[in-house]
């Protein structure tokens, strides 16, 4: 009897859940419809102020209006831009979608489909609908909606390409997570500059946004390089005169400490009681220097870091991560960890091996009783879901990390679920260089500082007035040619750094947007000198919309996009089109003329310097006035 109403008691409540799942998607897809309808209904109200952000929204909803008319489902519809712009603004190849399942011709379902909408009266955003091809639906803007695009442009200027997607979220990402006691090199500008790039999208999406970094200040190898910093003498630091050569006589002392233990294991006893008294914080003569070290090393990340162009709102050190996940992994011994030769381990079972057949055995806390980086990461964890309360969690490491976050990651979804499911763990490859010049004098894994300073010596050699070029600013162009090596390939790919190609001013580099730019401003600055207004709010008489006004109209779907894929890339893709198009444009057309239509000319040209800024700002990457 008790088992039936049990039983009884479970079905009611999947009924009941069911049905509020239902009612709540029925709400949801009836807010989603009346909020396009309103989009739809300011168009026609109000055609003089178009905003570029609705757009796509309110075609989706004039197309999924005159497809559910028909009898069609709308599940399949989509919206894209076509490859070439001659093929229009937008296009959708719904028709081909459901001509098979529909059993017709998918140009008669797409002629169908232009036919009711054209019935239902177009808004006056659009200035064509045709069917192309098998099936395709192409769809062309008017002169007026590029017109409304420049002056929204104009109007917000740096907010342009904002938008809300996040708006009311939480989102914290963790990136440039140093070791200290190790030089800065070129494995942390790729996580520097894919992190703040991405803390850059999101803050763009609207999103209330934290930027973490983790430093790794307690392990066996910092015990190592403090024991060599007092075979040395700590005194040695005050003969050095700048931080960079402090800092770089700490990274010695770390490899020297590594290699010295290599070859005379006698010695890893008294490293070992180095080690523990910088876990204990015991007043020892080697916590003393260990802090004079961690001070100069902090120094030197922020100093770095604020040169590429990040800012931290707040730091996470492993040792306090680590007194944290031994608690986590000492209180969950048993039910997920297991004592194992002294060492605390987790093992997985053959029921977590069918979950995840990549699962392997790691330790979590040492012989020693010390945490190892996976209880760190544990703690970590607590941590920031503790302080943060993120809607979601980003953290940027090297690629080859990737198999040690999987057990990491899999162990915490057992401890704590949203530890695993509001986390994203981002990748980046490695950097190579090309040339001689450059692989010889860099190495495997060269410093950062060394690096800009062979760059800009490139920079100078490239440079057509090398006096006319200040330090600050060959600075900025070498950044700019590194950051764009780095973002316009895919996160988690290697990339190559050619200097051939990476510091051109004519082609696909970060060189060629910074003298884009400059060129858009020089113009600025010749119309100004003549007196020149270029605010608009009319189009010249006869004017035919340009390849630069579409492009500049795609510019917030692309920063959207990008935020939706954690993907850079995307912007830096877009950047280079528009530069690319900007220059044609450019070298194709008379701008400070006489004619009715130089002050919009003007426009684009301002317009385009506004959304290169805003795009290089996402990026990281800082313009330059004059090139």
């Amino acid at each position: 009897m008790r088992e039936h109403s049990i039983h009884r008691a479970r079905e009611s409540s999947k009924f009941f859940y069911e049905k509020t799942m239902e009612r709540k998607l029925f709400a949801t897809r009836v807010n989603e419809h009346f909020k396009n309808l309103l989009i739809f209904l300011v168009f026609l109200i109000a055609p003089r102020k178009l905003q570029a952000m609705n757009v796509k929204g309110t075609i989706e909803t004039l197309f999924k209006k005159a497809i559910e008319e028909l009898g069609y489902s709308t599940e399949n519809f989509t919206l894209e831009r076509p490859k070439s712009l001659e093929h229009g603004d937008y296009a959708s190849p719904f028709a081909l979608s459901i001509a098979k399942q529909e059993g017709k011709n998918p140009r008669e379902i797409a002629e169908q489909i232009v036919k009711k909408i054209q019935g239902n009266k177009l808004p006056p955003l659009i200035q064509s609908l045709s069917v192309e091809g098998p099936g395709f639906i192409n769809i062309t803007l008017t002169p007026s909606f590029f017109l409304s695009v420049v002056e929204e442009i104009q109007q917000k200027r740096g907010n342009y390409g904002k938008h809300g997607t996040l708006k009311g979220r939480r989102i914290l990402i963790e990136h440039s997570s140093p070791n200290l006691f190790k030089p800065f090199h070129i494995g942390h500008m790729m996580n520097n500059t894919i992190g703040e790039s991405i803390v850059r999208l999101v803050k763009n999406g609207g999103a209330e946004t934290t930027a973490l970094s983790y430093p790794s200040d307690v392990s066996l190898g910092i015990g190592k390089a403090v024991w060599k910093l007092l075979e040395y003498g700590v005194e040695k630091l005050d003969e050095l005169e700048t931080l960079e050569e402090k800092v770089a006589f700490l990274g010695t002392c770390y490899a020297e400490g590594t290699q010295t233990l290599k070859e005379h294991p006698e010695y890893e006893p008294r490293v070992r009681v180095i080690t523990q008294d910088i876990y204990e914080h015991r007043d020892t003569e080697a916590y003393r220097a260990y802090l004079k070290g961690k001070e100069l090393n902090l120094q030197y990340f922020v100093k770095m870091t604020s040169l590429l162009g990040s800012h931290f709102d707040d730091y996470i050190f492993e040792s306090e991560a680590g007194k944290v996940g031994v608690e986590i992994v000492r209180a969950w011994i048993g039910k997920v960890f297991k004592e194992s030769d002294g060492a605390i381990v987790f093992e997985p079972s053959e029921e977590d091996v069918e979950q995840d057949p990549q699962l392997h055995t790691r330790v979590f806390i040492n012989k020693d009783g010390n945490p190892t980086y996976e209880a760190k990461d544990l703690g970590l964890l607590k941590l920031k879901f503790e302080r943060y309360d993120p809607d979601t969690s980003i953290f940027v490491t090297d690629n080859e990390q990737g198999p040690y976050f999987r057990v990491v990651s899999y162990v915490a979804g057992k401890i704590q679920p949203e530890w695993r499911e509001k986390t994203v763990h981002l990748t980046h490859g490695r950097m190579t260089f090309k040339g001689e010049k450059m692989s010889s004098r860099l190495g495997n894994t060269p410093l950062v500082s060394e690096m800009l300073d062979v760059v800009k010596e490139l920079v100078y050699e490239r440079a057509k007035e090398k006096d006319a070029l200040s330090d600050e600013d060959a600075t900025k162009i070498a950044i700019a040619a590194l950051k764009y090596v780095i973002l316009r390939t895919q996160i988690g790919k290697s990339v190559n750094f050619d200097p051939d190609t990476s510091l051109s001013f004519e082609g696909d580099s970060g060189p060629y947007l910074l003298y884009t730019y400059a060129r858009a401003k020089s113009v600025l600055r010749k119309a100004e000198e003549q007196g020149i207004s270029y605010k608009v709010s009319e189009l010249p008489s006869g004017w035919k919309t340009t390849s630069l006004e579409k492009i500049l109209a795609q510019y917030q779907e692309h920063t959207i996009s990008a935020l939706e894929s954690y993907s850079p890339h995307i912007i830096v893709n877009y950047a280079t089109e528009l530069a690319q198009t900007f220059n044609s444009w450019y070298g194709n057309t008379r701008i400070l003329t006489e004619e009715e239509a130089t002050p919009y000319r003007l426009a684009l040209v301002e317009a385009t310097s506004i959304v290169i800024k805003n795009a290089l700002y996402i990026l990281g990457i800082e313009t330059l006035e004059k090139m």
